[in-house]
Protein backbone atom coordinates (compact mmCIF):
# COMPACT_ATOMS: atom_id res chain seq x y z
CA UNK A 1 0.00 0.00 0.00
CA UNK A 2 2.87 2.36 0.73
CA UNK A 3 3.79 2.37 -2.98
CA UNK A 4 0.58 4.28 -3.62
CA UNK A 5 1.95 7.19 -1.62
CA UNK A 6 3.96 8.22 -4.66
CA UNK A 7 0.73 9.78 -5.88
CA UNK A 8 0.99 12.38 -3.11
CA UNK A 9 2.39 15.75 -4.17
CA UNK A 10 4.94 17.91 -2.38
CA UNK A 11 2.16 19.94 -0.76
CA UNK A 12 0.58 16.81 0.69
CA UNK A 13 3.92 15.52 1.99
CA UNK A 14 4.53 18.86 3.69
CA UNK A 15 1.09 18.72 5.30
CA UNK A 16 1.72 15.14 6.43
CA UNK A 17 5.00 16.27 8.02
CA UNK A 18 3.19 19.07 9.88
CA UNK A 19 0.55 16.57 11.03
CA UNK A 20 3.26 14.32 12.47
CA UNK A 21 4.75 17.23 14.41
CA UNK A 22 1.31 18.13 15.73
CA UNK A 23 0.78 14.50 16.80
CA UNK A 24 4.06 14.49 18.74
CA UNK A 25 3.04 17.75 20.41
CA UNK A 26 -0.34 16.29 21.26
CA UNK A 27 1.27 13.18 22.82
CA UNK A 28 3.64 15.33 24.89
CA UNK A 29 0.74 17.43 26.22
CA UNK A 30 -1.37 14.35 26.98
CA UNK A 31 1.49 12.82 28.98
CA UNK A 32 1.95 16.04 30.94
CA UNK A 33 -1.61 15.87 32.28
CA UNK A 34 -0.99 13.05 34.82
CA UNK A 35 2.03 14.94 36.19
CA UNK A 36 -0.10 18.00 36.95
CA UNK A 37 -2.77 15.70 38.34
CA UNK A 38 -0.15 14.20 40.70
CA UNK A 39 0.98 17.69 41.72
CA UNK A 40 -2.60 18.74 42.49
CA UNK A 41 -3.18 15.54 44.48
CA UNK A 42 -0.14 16.22 46.65
CA UNK A 43 -1.08 19.88 47.13
CA UNK A 44 -4.64 19.01 48.16
CA UNK A 45 -3.46 16.44 50.71
CA UNK A 46 -0.73 18.65 52.12
CA UNK A 47 -1.68 20.96 54.97
CA UNK A 48 -0.90 24.59 54.43
CA UNK A 49 -0.86 24.41 50.62
CA UNK A 50 -1.78 27.70 49.00
CA UNK A 51 -4.87 27.80 46.82
CA UNK A 52 -2.85 29.75 44.26
CA UNK A 53 -0.47 26.80 43.77
CA UNK A 54 -3.41 24.45 43.21
CA UNK A 55 -5.01 26.86 40.74
CA UNK A 56 -1.68 27.35 38.99
CA UNK A 57 -1.25 23.58 38.51
CA UNK A 58 -4.89 23.30 37.47
CA UNK A 59 -4.46 26.13 34.97
CA UNK A 60 -1.44 24.45 33.42
CA UNK A 61 -3.43 21.21 33.24
CA UNK A 62 -6.26 23.05 31.49
CA UNK A 63 -3.82 24.65 29.02
CA UNK A 64 -2.40 21.21 28.20
CA UNK A 65 -5.90 19.87 27.58
CA UNK A 66 -6.82 22.83 25.37
CA UNK A 67 -3.51 22.65 23.50
CA UNK A 68 -4.02 18.94 22.89
CA UNK A 69 -7.52 19.65 21.56
CA UNK A 70 -6.26 22.36 19.16
CA UNK A 71 -3.47 20.10 17.88
CA UNK A 72 -5.95 17.23 17.46
CA UNK A 73 -8.24 19.45 15.36
CA UNK A 74 -5.32 20.68 13.24
CA UNK A 75 -4.08 17.11 12.78
CA UNK A 76 -7.53 15.92 11.77
CA UNK A 77 -7.82 18.71 9.20
CA UNK A 78 -4.39 18.02 7.69
CA UNK A 79 -4.88 14.25 7.51
CA UNK A 80 -8.29 14.74 5.91
CA UNK A 81 -6.76 16.96 3.21
CA UNK A 82 -3.88 14.53 2.60
CA UNK A 83 -6.15 11.48 2.34
CA UNK A 84 -8.65 13.32 0.12
CA UNK A 85 -5.81 14.45 -2.16
CA UNK A 86 -4.54 10.88 -2.43
CA UNK A 87 -8.06 9.73 -3.31
CA UNK A 88 -8.36 12.38 -6.02
CA UNK A 89 -4.96 11.52 -7.51
CA UNK A 90 -5.56 7.77 -7.42
CA UNK A 91 -8.96 8.03 -9.06
CA UNK A 92 -7.53 10.34 -11.72
CA UNK A 93 -4.63 7.93 -12.35
CA UNK A 94 -6.99 4.95 -12.55
CA UNK A 95 -9.29 6.80 -14.95
CA UNK A 96 -6.48 7.76 -17.32
CA UNK A 97 -4.93 4.30 -17.09
CA UNK A 98 -8.22 2.65 -18.05
CA UNK A 99 -8.56 5.06 -20.98
CA UNK A 100 -5.18 3.82 -22.24
CA UNK A 101 -6.26 0.17 -22.09
CA UNK A 102 -6.89 -1.79 -25.23
CA UNK A 103 -9.44 -4.54 -25.57
CA UNK A 104 -6.99 -7.12 -24.25
CA UNK A 105 -6.57 -5.25 -20.95
CA UNK A 106 -10.30 -4.61 -20.69
CA UNK A 107 -10.82 -8.35 -20.97
CA UNK A 108 -8.64 -8.93 -17.92
CA UNK A 109 -10.60 -6.54 -15.71
CA UNK A 110 -14.37 -6.64 -15.82
CA UNK A 111 -16.27 -3.35 -15.93
CA UNK A 112 -17.78 -4.06 -12.51
CA UNK A 113 -14.33 -4.71 -11.04
CA UNK A 114 -12.89 -1.49 -12.50
CA UNK A 115 -15.76 0.50 -11.00
CA UNK A 116 -15.19 -1.12 -7.59
CA UNK A 117 -11.45 -0.48 -7.76
CA UNK A 118 -11.97 3.18 -8.65
CA UNK A 119 -14.52 3.80 -5.89
CA UNK A 120 -14.69 1.31 -3.02
CA UNK A 121 -11.06 0.22 -3.09
CA UNK A 122 -9.79 3.79 -3.16
CA UNK A 123 -12.11 4.63 -0.25
CA UNK A 124 -10.60 1.82 1.83
CA UNK A 125 -7.10 3.22 1.26
CA UNK A 126 -8.31 6.74 2.07
CA UNK A 127 -9.87 5.56 5.34
CA UNK A 128 -6.70 3.82 6.52
CA UNK A 129 -4.52 6.79 5.56
CA UNK A 130 -6.82 9.25 7.32
CA UNK A 131 -6.92 7.23 10.54
CA UNK A 132 -3.54 5.57 10.27
CA UNK A 133 -1.60 8.79 9.84
CA UNK A 134 -2.76 9.70 13.33
CA UNK A 135 -3.02 6.36 15.08
CA UNK A 136 0.03 4.59 13.67
CA UNK A 137 2.21 7.44 14.92
CA UNK A 138 0.35 8.46 18.04
CA UNK A 139 -0.27 4.97 19.46
CA UNK A 140 3.33 3.64 19.49
CA UNK A 141 4.82 6.97 20.63
CA UNK A 142 2.26 7.24 23.42
CA UNK A 143 2.81 3.62 24.44
CA UNK A 144 6.62 3.94 24.56
CA UNK A 145 6.66 7.24 26.45
CA UNK A 146 3.94 6.07 28.86
CA UNK A 147 5.90 2.89 29.59
CA UNK A 148 9.00 4.97 30.34
CA UNK A 149 6.92 7.10 32.70
CA UNK A 150 5.54 3.97 34.35
CA UNK A 151 9.03 2.79 35.16
CA UNK A 152 9.65 6.06 36.99
CA UNK A 153 6.43 6.10 39.00
CA UNK A 154 5.34 2.50 39.43
CA UNK A 155 6.06 -0.42 41.66
CA UNK A 156 7.07 -3.83 40.23
CA UNK A 157 3.58 -5.19 40.94
CA UNK A 158 1.88 -2.44 38.93
CA UNK A 159 4.35 -2.83 36.07
CA UNK A 160 3.86 -6.60 36.02
CA UNK A 161 0.07 -6.17 35.93
CA UNK A 162 0.26 -3.72 33.02
CA UNK A 163 2.69 -5.96 31.11
CA UNK A 164 0.38 -8.96 31.57
CA UNK A 165 -2.56 -6.91 30.25
CA UNK A 166 -0.55 -5.81 27.20
CA UNK A 167 0.56 -9.39 26.43
CA UNK A 168 -3.04 -10.58 26.72
CA UNK A 169 -4.17 -7.85 24.32
CA UNK A 170 -1.50 -8.78 21.77
CA UNK A 171 -2.44 -12.48 21.91
CA UNK A 172 -6.15 -11.76 21.42
CA UNK A 173 -5.38 -9.26 18.65
CA UNK A 174 -3.16 -11.80 16.87
CA UNK A 175 -5.84 -14.51 17.04
CA UNK A 176 -8.38 -12.03 15.73
CA UNK A 177 -6.19 -11.15 12.76
CA UNK A 178 -5.64 -14.80 11.87
CA UNK A 179 -9.40 -15.27 11.68
CA UNK A 180 -10.39 -11.93 10.13
CA UNK A 181 -7.71 -11.43 7.46
CA UNK A 182 -9.01 -14.12 5.04
CA UNK A 183 -12.50 -12.67 5.38
CA UNK A 184 -11.35 -9.19 4.43
CA UNK A 185 -9.47 -10.56 1.43
CA UNK A 186 -12.76 -11.94 0.10
CA UNK A 187 -14.77 -8.76 0.61
CA UNK A 188 -13.63 -6.91 -2.52
CA UNK A 189 -14.13 -9.88 -4.84
CA UNK A 190 -17.61 -10.42 -3.43
CA UNK A 191 -18.29 -6.69 -3.94
CA UNK A 192 -17.17 -7.02 -7.58
CA UNK A 193 -19.62 -9.86 -8.07
CA UNK A 194 -22.47 -7.91 -6.47
CA UNK A 195 -21.76 -4.87 -8.66
CA UNK A 196 -21.62 -7.06 -11.77
CA UNK A 197 -25.04 -8.61 -11.10
CA UNK A 198 -26.55 -5.23 -10.21
CA UNK A 199 -25.16 -3.69 -13.39
CA UNK A 200 -26.51 -6.56 -15.49
CA UNK A 201 -29.95 -6.12 -13.96
CA UNK A 202 -30.01 -2.38 -14.63
CA UNK A 203 -28.71 -2.53 -18.21
CA UNK A 204 -30.85 -5.53 -19.11
CA UNK A 205 -33.98 -4.41 -17.28
CA UNK A 206 -36.20 -4.55 -20.38
CA UNK A 207 -35.15 -8.09 -21.23
CA UNK A 208 -35.63 -9.21 -17.63
CA UNK A 209 -39.16 -7.83 -17.60
CA UNK A 210 -39.98 -9.14 -21.06
CA UNK A 211 -39.10 -12.69 -19.98
CA UNK A 212 -40.67 -12.36 -16.51
CA UNK A 213 -37.24 -13.21 -15.11
CA UNK A 214 -37.44 -10.89 -12.11
CA UNK A 215 -37.47 -13.78 -9.65
CA UNK A 216 -34.54 -15.47 -11.38
CA UNK A 217 -32.45 -12.28 -11.37
CA UNK A 218 -33.50 -11.53 -7.81
CA UNK A 219 -32.26 -14.98 -6.82
CA UNK A 220 -28.86 -14.24 -8.36
CA UNK A 221 -28.67 -10.90 -6.61
CA UNK A 222 -29.81 -12.37 -3.29
CA UNK A 223 -27.17 -15.09 -3.52
CA UNK A 224 -24.39 -12.58 -4.15
CA UNK A 225 -25.73 -10.21 -1.50
CA UNK A 226 -26.04 -13.00 1.08
CA UNK A 227 -22.49 -14.17 0.38
CA UNK A 228 -21.14 -10.65 0.95
CA UNK A 229 -23.32 -10.14 4.03
CA UNK A 230 -22.33 -13.49 5.55
CA UNK A 231 -18.65 -12.75 5.00
CA UNK A 232 -18.99 -9.27 6.55
CA UNK A 233 -20.98 -10.60 9.50
CA UNK A 234 -18.34 -13.19 10.32
CA UNK A 235 -15.60 -10.56 10.20
CA UNK A 236 -17.77 -8.03 12.04
CA UNK A 237 -18.59 -10.42 14.88
CA UNK A 238 -14.90 -11.11 15.43
CA UNK A 239 -13.89 -7.45 15.40
CA UNK A 240 -16.85 -6.34 17.53
CA UNK A 241 -15.61 -8.48 20.40
CA UNK A 242 -12.47 -6.36 20.62
CA UNK A 243 -14.29 -3.33 22.08
CA UNK A 244 -15.88 -5.08 25.06
CA UNK A 245 -12.69 -7.05 25.65
CA UNK A 246 -10.64 -3.82 25.69
CA UNK A 247 -13.08 -2.27 28.17
CA UNK A 248 -12.78 -5.35 30.39
CA UNK A 249 -8.99 -5.18 30.31
CA UNK A 250 -8.91 -1.41 30.99
CA UNK A 251 -11.31 -1.67 33.91
CA UNK A 252 -9.52 -4.76 35.21
CA UNK A 253 -6.12 -3.04 35.09
CA UNK A 254 -7.53 0.07 36.79
CA UNK A 255 -9.11 -2.06 39.50
CA UNK A 256 -5.94 -4.12 39.89
CA UNK A 257 -3.74 -1.04 40.26
CA UNK A 258 -5.91 0.40 43.03
CA UNK A 259 -6.31 -2.99 44.72
CA UNK A 260 -2.54 -3.56 44.73
CA UNK A 261 -2.00 0.08 45.68
CA UNK A 262 -4.24 -0.30 48.73
CA UNK A 263 -1.97 -3.04 50.11
CA UNK A 264 1.19 -1.06 49.29
CA UNK A 265 -0.15 2.10 50.97
CA UNK A 266 -1.30 0.15 54.00
CA UNK A 267 2.16 -1.37 54.42
CA UNK A 268 3.98 1.93 53.92
CA UNK A 269 4.96 4.40 56.57
CA UNK A 270 3.03 7.62 57.19
CA UNK A 271 5.59 9.71 55.33
CA UNK A 272 5.37 7.59 52.17
CA UNK A 273 1.62 7.07 51.97
CA UNK A 274 0.92 10.36 50.17
CA UNK A 275 3.75 9.81 47.67
CA UNK A 276 2.56 6.27 46.89
CA UNK A 277 -1.03 7.45 46.48
CA UNK A 278 0.10 10.21 44.12
CA UNK A 279 2.19 7.74 42.11
CA UNK A 280 -0.77 5.35 41.94
CA UNK A 281 -2.99 8.04 40.42
CA UNK A 282 -0.29 8.91 37.86
CA UNK A 283 0.50 5.26 37.14
CA UNK A 284 -3.19 4.50 36.56
CA UNK A 285 -3.41 7.32 34.02
CA UNK A 286 -0.28 6.15 32.18
CA UNK A 287 -1.45 2.53 32.20
CA UNK A 288 -4.75 3.58 30.63
CA UNK A 289 -2.86 5.49 27.95
CA UNK A 290 -0.75 2.39 27.18
CA UNK A 291 -3.84 0.23 26.81
CA UNK A 292 -5.65 2.93 24.79
CA UNK A 293 -2.65 2.99 22.46
CA UNK A 294 -3.04 -0.70 21.80
CA UNK A 295 -6.77 -0.16 21.32
CA UNK A 296 -6.02 2.39 18.60
CA UNK A 297 -3.56 -0.02 17.00
CA UNK A 298 -6.19 -2.75 17.07
CA UNK A 299 -8.53 -0.51 15.05
CA UNK A 300 -5.83 -0.01 12.44
CA UNK A 301 -5.06 -3.73 12.39
CA UNK A 302 -8.73 -4.35 11.65
CA UNK A 303 -8.86 -1.82 8.80
CA UNK A 304 -5.41 -2.43 7.32
CA UNK A 305 -5.92 -5.96 5.88
CA UNK A 306 -8.86 -4.85 3.76
CA UNK A 307 -7.04 -1.68 2.71
CA UNK A 308 -3.98 -3.75 1.78
CA UNK A 309 -6.12 -5.96 -0.46
CA UNK A 310 -7.66 -2.83 -2.01
CA UNK A 311 -4.22 -1.32 -2.57
CA UNK A 312 -3.06 -4.46 -4.38
CA UNK A 313 -6.13 -4.34 -6.62
CA UNK A 314 -5.48 -0.67 -7.40
CA UNK A 315 -1.84 -1.41 -8.21
CA UNK A 316 -2.87 -4.25 -10.52
CA UNK A 317 -4.61 -1.68 -12.70
CA UNK A 318 -1.97 1.05 -12.41
CA UNK A 319 0.93 -1.36 -13.05
CA UNK A 320 -0.68 -2.95 -16.11
CA UNK A 321 1.25 -1.90 -19.18
CA UNK A 322 -0.99 -1.52 -22.24
CA UNK A 323 -0.02 -3.98 -24.96
CA UNK A 324 -1.10 -1.43 -27.57
CA UNK A 325 1.69 1.14 -27.56
CA UNK A 326 1.06 4.64 -28.87
CA UNK A 327 2.86 5.80 -32.00
CA UNK A 328 4.35 9.18 -32.81
CA UNK A 329 3.16 10.02 -36.34
CA UNK A 330 0.62 12.82 -36.53
CA UNK A 331 0.11 13.13 -40.28
CA UNK A 332 0.17 10.90 -43.36
CA UNK A 333 2.64 10.82 -46.23
CA UNK A 334 0.62 13.29 -48.29
CA UNK A 335 -2.10 10.86 -49.31
CA UNK A 336 -5.44 11.94 -47.87
CA UNK A 337 -8.48 9.82 -47.10
CA UNK A 338 -6.92 6.52 -48.23
CA UNK A 339 -7.31 3.24 -46.33
CA UNK A 340 -5.24 0.19 -47.28
CA UNK A 341 -5.58 -3.33 -45.92
CA UNK A 342 -2.45 -5.26 -46.85
CA UNK A 343 -2.78 -9.03 -46.27
CA UNK A 344 -4.44 -8.46 -42.90
CA UNK A 345 -5.15 -11.35 -40.54
CA UNK A 346 -6.58 -10.92 -37.08
CA UNK A 347 -7.58 -12.97 -34.07
CA UNK A 348 -8.81 -11.76 -30.71
CA UNK A 349 -6.39 -11.90 -27.75
CA UNK A 350 -6.60 -15.38 -26.29
CA UNK A 351 -8.69 -16.62 -29.24
CA UNK A 352 -7.98 -19.92 -30.90
CA UNK A 353 -8.61 -19.15 -34.55
CA UNK A 354 -8.40 -16.20 -36.93
CA UNK A 355 -11.44 -13.96 -37.24
CA UNK A 356 -10.01 -12.40 -40.42
CA UNK A 357 -7.59 -14.03 -42.83
CA UNK A 358 -5.48 -12.41 -45.56
CA UNK A 359 -7.74 -9.42 -46.30
CA UNK A 360 -6.43 -6.97 -48.92
CA UNK A 361 -8.18 -3.98 -50.50
CA UNK A 362 -7.74 -0.22 -50.96
CA UNK A 363 -10.28 2.56 -50.37
CA UNK A 364 -9.21 5.69 -52.21
CA UNK A 365 -10.20 9.22 -51.32
CA UNK A 366 -13.86 9.91 -52.01
CA UNK A 367 -14.76 6.26 -52.59
CA UNK A 368 -17.46 4.30 -50.79
CA UNK A 369 -16.40 0.80 -49.82
CA UNK A 370 -18.96 -1.52 -48.26
CA UNK A 371 -18.65 -4.79 -46.35
CA UNK A 372 -21.32 -7.46 -46.29
CA UNK A 373 -21.54 -11.03 -45.15
CA UNK A 374 -23.27 -13.41 -42.82
CA UNK A 375 -23.42 -12.76 -39.09
CA UNK A 376 -20.02 -13.53 -37.55
CA UNK A 377 -18.12 -13.19 -40.81
CA UNK A 378 -15.82 -10.49 -39.34
CA UNK A 379 -17.25 -7.27 -40.76
CA UNK A 380 -17.19 -5.26 -37.49
CA UNK A 381 -13.83 -6.73 -36.53
CA UNK A 382 -12.43 -5.50 -39.83
CA UNK A 383 -13.50 -1.86 -39.50
CA UNK A 384 -12.48 -1.80 -35.80
CA UNK A 385 -8.88 -2.29 -36.93
CA UNK A 386 -8.87 1.14 -38.60
CA UNK A 387 -9.31 3.32 -35.45
CA UNK A 388 -7.01 0.78 -33.79
CA UNK A 389 -9.52 -0.57 -31.32
CA UNK A 390 -7.54 -3.76 -31.94
CA UNK A 391 -4.17 -4.39 -33.56
CA UNK A 392 -3.75 -6.67 -36.53
CA UNK A 393 -2.16 -10.07 -35.91
CA UNK A 394 -0.52 -10.17 -39.36
CA UNK A 395 -0.20 -7.71 -42.22
CA UNK A 396 -0.87 -3.99 -41.89
CA UNK A 397 -3.60 -1.37 -42.03
CA UNK A 398 -2.51 1.99 -43.46
CA UNK A 399 -4.33 5.30 -43.29
CA UNK A 400 -2.99 8.06 -45.54
CA UNK A 401 0.03 5.87 -46.29
CA UNK A 402 1.06 5.33 -42.65
CA UNK A 403 0.59 2.16 -40.62
CA UNK A 404 -2.03 2.84 -37.96
CA UNK A 405 0.35 1.35 -35.35
CA UNK A 406 2.77 4.20 -36.04
CA UNK A 407 0.18 6.92 -35.52
CA UNK A 408 -0.39 8.88 -32.37
CA UNK A 409 -3.82 7.52 -31.46
CA UNK A 410 -5.35 10.97 -31.04
CA UNK A 411 -4.08 12.09 -34.45
CA UNK A 412 -5.34 8.90 -36.10
CA UNK A 413 -8.81 9.10 -34.60
CA UNK A 414 -9.11 12.80 -35.46
CA UNK A 415 -9.13 11.68 -39.10
CA UNK A 416 -12.11 9.39 -38.54
CA UNK A 417 -15.84 9.79 -38.07
CA UNK A 418 -16.82 6.53 -36.39
CA UNK A 419 -20.37 5.31 -35.80
CA UNK A 420 -20.45 2.10 -33.78
CA UNK A 421 -22.75 -0.84 -34.30
CA UNK A 422 -24.56 0.02 -31.08
CA UNK A 423 -25.61 3.66 -30.91
CA UNK A 424 -24.07 5.22 -27.81
CA UNK A 425 -25.32 8.48 -26.31
CA UNK A 426 -24.15 10.15 -23.13
CA UNK A 427 -26.13 11.85 -20.39
CA UNK A 428 -26.37 15.59 -21.04
CA UNK A 429 -28.06 17.29 -23.97
CA UNK A 430 -28.23 16.76 -27.72
CA UNK A 431 -25.72 19.53 -28.46
CA UNK A 432 -23.17 18.00 -26.10
CA UNK A 433 -23.61 14.60 -27.73
CA UNK A 434 -23.16 16.01 -31.23
CA UNK A 435 -20.05 18.03 -30.39
CA UNK A 436 -18.91 15.37 -27.88
CA UNK A 437 -16.58 17.34 -25.66
CA UNK A 438 -16.33 20.50 -27.74
CA UNK A 439 -19.52 21.99 -26.26
CA UNK A 440 -19.18 25.09 -28.39
CA UNK A 441 -22.13 27.47 -28.51
CA UNK A 442 -20.94 30.09 -30.94
CA UNK A 443 -22.63 30.84 -34.28
CA UNK A 444 -20.23 28.56 -36.17
CA UNK A 445 -20.84 25.68 -33.75
CA UNK A 446 -24.61 26.14 -33.96
CA UNK A 447 -24.41 26.00 -37.75
CA UNK A 448 -22.29 22.82 -37.61
CA UNK A 449 -24.69 21.08 -35.23
CA UNK A 450 -27.78 22.09 -37.21
CA UNK A 451 -26.24 20.97 -40.51
CA UNK A 452 -25.10 17.63 -39.03
CA UNK A 453 -28.60 16.97 -37.69
CA UNK A 454 -30.10 17.85 -41.06
CA UNK A 455 -27.78 15.51 -42.98
CA UNK A 456 -28.46 12.70 -40.49
CA UNK A 457 -32.23 13.19 -40.91
CA UNK A 458 -32.50 13.98 -37.20
CA UNK A 459 -33.82 17.55 -37.52
CA UNK A 460 -37.38 16.36 -37.94
CA UNK A 461 -37.62 15.02 -34.39
CA UNK A 462 -35.08 17.34 -32.71
CA UNK A 463 -36.96 20.45 -33.88
CA UNK A 464 -40.14 19.06 -32.35
CA UNK A 465 -38.55 18.79 -28.93
CA UNK A 466 -39.33 21.58 -26.47
CA UNK A 467 -35.67 22.59 -26.02
CA UNK A 468 -34.42 21.57 -29.48
CA UNK A 469 -30.68 20.83 -29.51
CA UNK A 470 -30.59 21.66 -25.80
CA UNK A 471 -33.08 18.90 -25.00
CA UNK A 472 -31.85 16.52 -22.29
CA UNK A 473 -30.42 13.10 -23.09
CA UNK A 474 -30.79 10.37 -20.46
CA UNK A 475 -27.95 7.98 -19.71
CA UNK A 476 -27.47 5.70 -22.71
CA UNK A 477 -30.06 7.75 -24.64
CA UNK A 478 -32.88 5.87 -22.93
CA UNK A 479 -35.35 8.65 -23.78
CA UNK A 480 -34.89 8.13 -27.55
CA UNK A 481 -35.84 5.28 -29.86
CA UNK A 482 -33.27 3.07 -31.57
CA UNK A 483 -33.61 4.91 -34.88
CA UNK A 484 -33.33 8.32 -33.22
CA UNK A 485 -30.21 7.28 -31.32
CA UNK A 486 -28.66 5.97 -34.54
CA UNK A 487 -29.35 9.23 -36.38
CA UNK A 488 -27.88 11.28 -33.53
CA UNK A 489 -24.77 9.06 -33.60
CA UNK A 490 -24.46 9.63 -37.35
CA UNK A 491 -24.87 13.39 -36.82
CA UNK A 492 -22.02 13.26 -34.29
CA UNK A 493 -19.72 11.73 -36.91
CA UNK A 494 -20.83 14.23 -39.58
CA UNK A 495 -20.22 17.23 -37.28
CA UNK A 496 -16.60 16.15 -36.90
CA UNK A 497 -15.93 16.72 -40.64
CA UNK A 498 -13.50 13.80 -40.90
CA UNK A 499 -11.42 12.47 -43.77
CA UNK A 500 -12.89 9.00 -43.42
CA UNK A 501 -16.34 7.82 -42.32
CA UNK A 502 -16.80 4.41 -40.73
CA UNK A 503 -20.39 3.23 -40.42
CA UNK A 504 -20.53 -0.08 -38.58
CA UNK A 505 -24.00 -1.36 -39.43
CA UNK A 506 -25.26 2.12 -38.55
CA UNK A 507 -28.34 2.17 -40.81
CA UNK A 508 -30.00 -1.04 -39.58
CA UNK A 509 -32.54 0.74 -37.34
CA UNK A 510 -33.63 3.13 -40.10
CA UNK A 511 -36.55 2.56 -42.41
CA UNK A 512 -35.75 2.19 -46.12
CA UNK A 513 -36.88 5.71 -46.99
CA UNK A 514 -34.83 7.41 -44.27
CA UNK A 515 -31.88 5.16 -45.10
CA UNK A 516 -31.99 6.17 -48.78
CA UNK A 517 -32.46 9.90 -48.13
CA UNK A 518 -29.70 9.93 -45.50
CA UNK A 519 -27.20 8.22 -47.81
CA UNK A 520 -28.05 10.60 -50.66
CA UNK A 521 -27.47 13.61 -48.41
CA UNK A 522 -24.21 12.11 -47.17
CA UNK A 523 -23.02 11.52 -50.72
CA UNK A 524 -23.88 15.10 -51.71
CA UNK A 525 -22.68 16.93 -48.60
CA UNK A 526 -19.54 14.91 -47.98
CA UNK A 527 -18.19 14.55 -51.51
CA UNK A 528 -14.50 13.74 -51.46
CA UNK A 529 -14.69 11.96 -48.12
CA UNK A 530 -13.90 8.24 -47.97
CA UNK A 531 -16.79 6.18 -46.62
CA UNK A 532 -16.61 2.63 -45.23
CA UNK A 533 -19.96 0.96 -44.57
CA UNK A 534 -20.74 -2.29 -42.81
CA UNK A 535 -24.25 -3.37 -43.74
CA UNK A 536 -26.69 -6.25 -43.58
CA UNK A 537 -28.99 -4.90 -46.30
CA UNK A 538 -27.89 -4.95 -49.91
CA UNK A 539 -30.14 -1.97 -50.58
CA UNK A 540 -27.85 0.14 -48.39
CA UNK A 541 -24.68 -0.64 -50.36
CA UNK A 542 -25.82 -1.25 -53.96
CA UNK A 543 -24.33 2.07 -55.12
CA UNK A 544 -20.96 1.58 -53.39
CA UNK A 545 -17.80 1.92 -55.49
CA UNK A 546 -16.56 -1.38 -54.10
CA UNK A 547 -18.20 -4.12 -52.06
CA UNK A 548 -16.11 -6.58 -50.03
CA UNK A 549 -17.96 -9.84 -49.40
CA UNK A 550 -16.82 -11.68 -46.29
CA UNK A 551 -17.45 -15.30 -45.46
CA UNK A 552 -15.97 -16.91 -42.35
CA UNK A 553 -13.30 -14.20 -42.11
CA UNK A 554 -12.19 -14.42 -45.74
CA UNK A 555 -12.80 -12.01 -48.62
CA UNK A 556 -14.64 -14.19 -51.11
CA UNK A 557 -15.54 -11.37 -53.46
CA UNK A 558 -14.60 -7.75 -54.19
CA UNK A 559 -16.33 -5.63 -56.80
CA UNK A 560 -19.40 -3.60 -57.64
CA UNK A 561 -22.95 -4.80 -57.11
CA UNK A 562 -23.58 -6.07 -60.65
CA UNK A 563 -20.17 -7.73 -60.90
CA UNK A 564 -20.68 -9.64 -57.67
CA UNK A 565 -24.14 -10.80 -58.76
CA UNK A 566 -22.39 -12.60 -61.61
CA UNK A 567 -19.18 -13.79 -59.96
CA UNK A 568 -19.70 -14.28 -56.17
CA UNK A 569 -21.93 -17.16 -54.98
CA UNK A 570 -22.06 -15.83 -51.40
CA UNK A 571 -23.26 -12.44 -52.60
CA UNK A 572 -25.76 -14.11 -54.88
CA UNK A 573 -27.24 -15.98 -51.91
CA UNK A 574 -27.53 -12.78 -49.85
CA UNK A 575 -29.09 -10.91 -52.79
CA UNK A 576 -31.56 -13.71 -53.48
CA UNK A 577 -32.76 -13.57 -49.87
CA UNK A 578 -33.29 -9.78 -49.92
CA UNK A 579 -34.11 -8.66 -53.47
CA UNK A 580 -37.01 -9.47 -55.71
CA UNK A 581 -36.55 -11.19 -59.06
CA UNK A 582 -37.03 -7.88 -60.88
CA UNK A 583 -34.38 -6.18 -58.74
CA UNK A 584 -31.94 -9.03 -59.40
CA UNK A 585 -32.43 -8.77 -63.16
CA UNK A 586 -32.27 -4.97 -63.16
Amino acid sequence: MFKLFRYLGKREWAMAGCALLFILGQVWLDLRLPEYMSEITVLVQTEGSAMGDILHAGGLMLLCALGSMVLAIATGFLTAVVSASLTRNLQSALYHKVLSFGSEEMGRFSTASLITRTTNDVTQVQMVLSMGLQMLVKAPVTAVLAILKIQEKGSPQWTLLTAAAVILLLVVLGLQMVYVLPKFKKVQKLTDNLNRIMRENLTGLRVVRAYNAENYQEGKFTGANDALTDNNLKAGRATSLMGPFMSLVMNGVSLGIYWIGAYIIEAAGMGDKLTIFSNMVVFSSYAMQVIMSFLMLSIIFVLYPRAQVSAQRIREVLDTAPTMQNGTETRGDGTEGEVVFDHVSFRYPGGDGYVLEDISFTAHKGETVAFIGATGSGKSSLVNLIPRLYDVSEGSVRVDGVDVRDYDREALRNKLGYVSQKAVLFAGDIRGNITLGENGKGPEDNETVDKALSIAQASEFVDNLLDGVNAPVAQGGANFSGGQKQRLSIARAVARKPEIYIFDDSFSALDYKTDRVLRERLKTETAGVTTLIVAQRIGTIMDADRIVVLDDGKAVGIGRHKELLKTCPVYQEIAASQLSKEELER
